[in-house]
């Protein structure tokens, strides 16, 4: 059983320069600095394709964890902490931050 941590973005303001620059940031400076995170298996990130309800969600990243041990060494990395700041720079107010229970509900 894996350990799953979900980086949610909603819409930045700026129309759709904001978003390229958001996008382009994020994979250029941010996620080179997840991939440094202690214990991570793997990293999907994915561009929401149709927002039908809620939030106006753009970006969904999905990091793959062990364990949830893992994940909390992961969280408490001072590699996690590097890229928090990084991306504190790069989508300030737009990170929704979760980790989804290993047991998934039936």
């Amino acid at each position: 059983m894996t350990a799953t941590l979900l980086a949610i973005f909603t819409r930045p303001e700026g129309g759709e320069d904001a978003l390229d620059e958001l996008m382009t940031r994020y994979l250029d400076e941010h996620m080179p600095l997840i991939e440094m995170v202690p214990g991570l298996r793997s990293s999907v990130v994915e561009k929401v394709a149709q927002h039908y309800a809620g939030e106006d969600l753009v970006i969904v990243t999905r990091m793959e964890f062990d364990d949830s041990e893992a994940l909390q060494v992961g969280m408490a990395s001072d590699e996690m902490k590097v890229a928090g700041r990084n991306l504190r720079d790069i989508a300030p107010g737009l990170l929704t931050l979760v980790a989804l229970d290993e047991d998934p509900v039936s």
